[in-house]
C-alpha cells in the first residue's frame, strides 16, 4: 500500500473517529499531494515525493510552533505539534547522533573525504542515503565536524 493511500484511508478513519487534530493534518498532506500532482500534470506521485512532502509540514509545524510559543500562545503551539506528531507517523525511523556520526562517518570513507573542502561531495552522498531519515541540517552540521 503506497503512502497515498495510507493518508486517504486515515483521513476516513480520522472522520470517524472525530479525531480533529489528525483530520486537519492528514488533510494538509492530501492537499499538497494534490498541489504536487497539478504542478507536473501527472496523476501518480511516487512514495519519496510524498514524504518530502511530509517532511517539508512537518518542519513547518514546528518552526510554527516556535513562534507561537515565543508570542505567547501556548494553545496554538500545542495545536502545532500535535499535527507534526501526527504527520511523523509516516516518516521513517529518525536517525539522530552517535547513529548519525556513524553513517556519515561510512559515507565520508567512501567519498574519500579529507577536509572541508570537501563537504559538498559528501553532502550529496548523505542527503541521497539519508533521505527522509535525517533532518537536512543536523546532516550538514555533522558533516561540518566530522571534516574539521
Amino acid at each position: 500500500m503506497n503512502l497515498e493511500t495510507q493518508i486517504n484511508d486515515g483521513i476516513k478513519q480520522a472522520m470517524l473517529s472525530k479525531e480533529k487534530v489528525r483530520l486537519a493534518a492528514l488533510r494538509a498532506i492530501k492537499a499538497e499531494i494534490l498541489l504536487a500532482k497539478t504542478a507536473d500534470g501527472s496523476d501518480e506521485i511516487s512514495d519519496a515525493a510524498v514524504l518530502k512532502i511530509i517532511q517539508k509540514l512537518v518542519k513547518q509545524r514546528k518552526e510554527s510552533a516556535t513562534v507561537y510559543a515565543e508570542n505567547n500562545r501556548p494553545e496554538l503551539a500545542e495545536n502545532e505539534l500535535a499535527e507534526a506528531t501526527c504527520l511523523e507517523v509516516f516518516l521513517p525511523k529518525q536517525i539522530e547522533g552517535a547513529e548519525l556520526e556513524t553513517v556519515l562517518q561510512e559515507i565520508i570513507t567512501q567519498a574519500g573525504a579529507k577536509s572541508a573542502t570537501d563537504l559538498g561531495k559528501v553532502m550529496g552522498l548523505a542527503t541521497k542515503k539519508l533521505a527522509g531519515q535525517a533532518d537536512g541540517r543536523q546532516i550538514a552540521e555533522t558533516v561540518k565536524r566530522l571534516l574539521r
